[in-house]
């Protein structure tokens, strides 16, 4: 084991905001989603631009909805953290070597799926009263049932209590990443919060106290989960039979066993209502205080995210036996900049649809810091950059990657622009509103950043877009950030290449056709043609428009 990692402190594995929601309401996936005010690797705009949520589809073999949470945010909020993305891939590692600890996480997992929504529908339900429990039903976001809450309560706390017996008996393992989530489940028993799940829980003066805190000698009111009270029951009936009896044998003058009778059969419906009160008391002044308790419990957040963190681990595992072809574990470095190096590396996305999917190499070091791709469209570049994208993302949340070898540094930033001209800010253009992202994204980036340029700015004269372009990759190459820039201006890259600034790749064609393989050089080469051949508006093809046009048979023509 890596001595390094021995170093890393516990409490850096939960940096990432906790899935427990303390509000009233469940936490989804778009709490975790990158804001323009709240992110951290990923900004909005690079989220959507590398697809990311089909990225999360693709890799998501989860079974609970924390794991589904935590692998989310994994992938939406990645941590530069290379120790413990080292931790990550040691604890993968061993569940992929070790088949006792893998078929036991998976039975341990798969044993709590049934009860997992219990302890949300405890958490965060809204009991409506009545006798009967109903099935929860979405209303305004809301999950509303009948009852008080008892069969939740029950049920969501015994779901806790039974994943922390069940951890106890987890064979222990090697990894000190799996060592820490299942420390945390089974010392999950010293908390305060479990003592209250586990019961029983005494009141006093509106504070709820666990059988340790309760005083030996002093009697207390208990709370029990259940609509039908024993002390009350027994109470309400001995009185109701002192009645009867009262009439029976002290006071047979008036008659009357029938008055006793009588006033025993009028109680009868008032101890329904009896029950309905003390429902609706125990609801409101014990379940709905306990669980907000629950709700702001860190010691209970971290015990759902350990859980999750487990099925994310299973879920990368599962990931790597759903493809076929060569998938790897990064090797990951801790350096000053950022680096990526992959070999035959596949896009993630198009690897699914097509195992055919032609590889290519991605070498992002110290000399192809800035990297500039070259070639006519429909060639491959976009889907080499978004697969240099998505291998970085998967790489930095400990994941497998379709890849025979690869090594990465974790990215404090990655930035990917493209063309946007749908979102251009009044009186600016799209000249000044592209240039406002790259600017954005320059004085954001850092040496430990990933930044694709898909496109610089548009709209200005070619010398002004020369010289623009030109300090901009200068600039980026200076920071230091690993820098690619998909461009068809051979001359900027001639300007570059004097000064020794840069590599550069452009895309294959044999025979007019592209292999979507990356090769060593500059494109010059345009195949504007082939594309509007292909799409029926060539020059030909409008020649050919003209002439029936003006023939006269413009009209019967499309």
């Amino acid at each position: 084991m890596n001595n390094s990692n021995q170093a890393v402190p516990d409490e850096a594995i939960w940096r990432h905001p906790f899935i427990l929601s303390s509000g009233d309401q469940p936490a989804g996936i778009d709490d975790f989603r990158p804001a323009e005010s709240d992110y951290t690797v990923l900004d909005p705009k690079t989220y959507e631009a590398i697809e990311a949520e089909r990225l999360f589809a693709k890799i998501n073999y989860t079974r609970t909805e924390a794991g589904c949470l935590c692998l989310y945010r994994s992938l939406a909020r990645p941590l530069p953290d290379a120790q413990v993305l080292r931790l990550k891939q040691e604890a993968l590692q061993e569940i992929g070597s070790n088949r006792e600890i893998r078929e036991a996480l998976e039975r341990y997992i798969d044993n709590g799926v049934k009860k997992e929504r219990e302890l949300k529908y405890l958490l965060y339900g809204e009991f409506s009263g009545g006798l009967t429990t109903d099935v929860p039903a979405e209303r305004t976001g809301r999950l509303e049932f009948g009852g008080f809450g008892y069969h939740q309560y029950r049920e969501g706390t015994q779901y806790v209590v039974d994943r922390v017996a069940a951890a106890k008996a987890l064979p222990r393992p090697e990894s000190r990443y799996l060592q820490i989530l299942l420390s945390t489940l089974q010392t999950f028993d010293q908390t305060r919060v479990y003592q209250l799940m586990k019961g029983p829980v005494y009141l006093a003066n509106d504070k709820f106290k666990t059988r340790r805190e309760k005083p030996r000698l002093l009697p207390l009111p208990r709370f029990r989960p259940t609509i039908f009270k024993w002390i009350p029951a027994t109470v309400f009936i001995a009185a109701a039979y002192a009645i009867m009896l009262f009439f029976e044998i002290l006071a047979p003058e008036l008659g009357a066993s029938y008055i006793g009778y009588g006033i025993m059969v009028l109680t009868v419906p008032v101890f329904p209502i009896v029950l309905l009160a003390m429902g609706a008391s125990d609801r409101d002044s014990v379940i709905y205080p306990l669980r907000r308790q629950y709700r702001q419990s860190e010691d209970l957040a971290r015990l759902l995210d350990a859980l999750g963190l487990l099925d994310e681990l299973l879920s990368h595992h599962r990931y790597r036996d759903s493809l076929q072809g060569h998938m790897t574990l990064p090797k990951v470095l801790d350096e000053p900049h950022h680096l990526l190096i992959a070999d035959n590396a596949k896009n993630p996305l198009l690897i699914h649809d097509n195992p055919a999917y032609i590889p290519n190499d991605i070498i992002l070091d110290a000399v192809g810091r800035l990297l500039i791709i070259t070639g006519p469209n429909s060639g491959g570049k976009t889907a080499y950059c978004k697969t240099i994208a998505q291998i970085q993302l998967l790489g930095q949340i400990g994941c497998y990657i379709p890849a025979t070898s690869a090594q990465l540094v974790p990215a404090e930033r990655i930035y990917y622009q493209v063309p946007d001209p749908g979102q251009l800010a009044a009186g600016m253009g799209r000249f000044g509103h592209e240039l406002k992202r790259t600017r954005e994204i320059f004085f954001n980036s850092t040496p430990l950043s990933l930044v694709v340029l898909d496109e610089l700015s548009e709209g200005t004269t070619f010398e002004e877009k020369m010289t623009l372009s030109e300090y901009i990759l200068k600039g980026f190459h200076q920071l230091g950030a690993s820098t690619i820039l998909v461009t068809h201006n051979h001359e900027l890259c001639e300007r570059l290449q004097n000064e020794g600034i840069g590599r550069y790749l452009q895309v294959e064609f044999v025979q007019d056709a592209p292999t979507h393989r990356m090769i060593d050089g500059v494109s010059r080469v345009s195949h504007a043609h082939r594309v509007a051949s292909e799409i029926g508006f060539s020059k030909t093809d409008v020649e050919k428009h003209i002439e029936k046009h003006l023939s006269g048979d413009g009209n019967k023509t499309g």
